[in-house]
């Protein structure tokens, strides 16, 4: 047998055994007990000097969530077989490109939250992150204060919007993937 035929063989047979291999697709699966039916999500806490970051994060979390369709999504811990708290601990703007004039023309907002999902019944902690980091990079589209988060912000709200979106999908799927 030629070794392109011998490889060949191997690659195919290691495709067929691939399956039962124990690995599966993203977003698939879930580590959490079967007894949690309905997940309380408050409104996270913010400790930064950004305007509101924690209600759009908090509601894209809580979105994410219902998303998924397997939990009832609550504001409060009412009724609730797990609770989700967070805080978001940081939020960091700095320049990540120049012009010319040496005026920065791309900017990366970095958030740093502390996230945990407890068990409600049997008070445990199911899992946490105390440094939970997730950055996005954003073009300029004003000549205004490069490194003013609120005016930044404020010029460009669709920013905050696509980072809250990201930043609850990397929640979400931290906590159900246990990764």
């Amino acid at each position: 047998m030629t070794m392109n035929r011998r490889h060949f063989l191997l690659g195919g047979l290691a495709a067929l055994a691939l399956p039962g291999c124990g690995y599966s697709l993203s977003g698939r699966g879930s580590f959490l007990p079967a007894s949690i039916k309905t997940i309380g999500v408050p409104l996270f806490k913010n400790s930064t000097s950004l305007f509101e970051i924690e209600q759009k994060v908090t509601d894209k979390v809580r979105a994410e969530l219902a998303g998924r369709g397997r939990w009832t999504v609550n504001p409060t811990s009412d009724g609730a077989d797990a609770l989700l708290t967070g805080e978001i601990t940081n939020a960091i703007l700095a320049p990540a490109a120049f012009n010319e004039q040496q005026q920065a023309t791309r900017l990366v907002l970095t958030i740093v939250s502390k996230v945990e999902l407890r068990d409600v019944k049997a008070n445990k902690v199911i899992w946490a992150n105390p440094g939970m980091q997730f950055a996005e990079t954003y073009e300029i589209t004003t000549t205004s204060s490069g490194l003013d988060p609120n005016a930044f912000l404020r010029n460009d709200a669709n920013a905050l919007e696509r980072l809250s979106s990201e930043f609850a999908r990397a929640v979400v799927r931290a906590m159900l993937e246990a990764f």
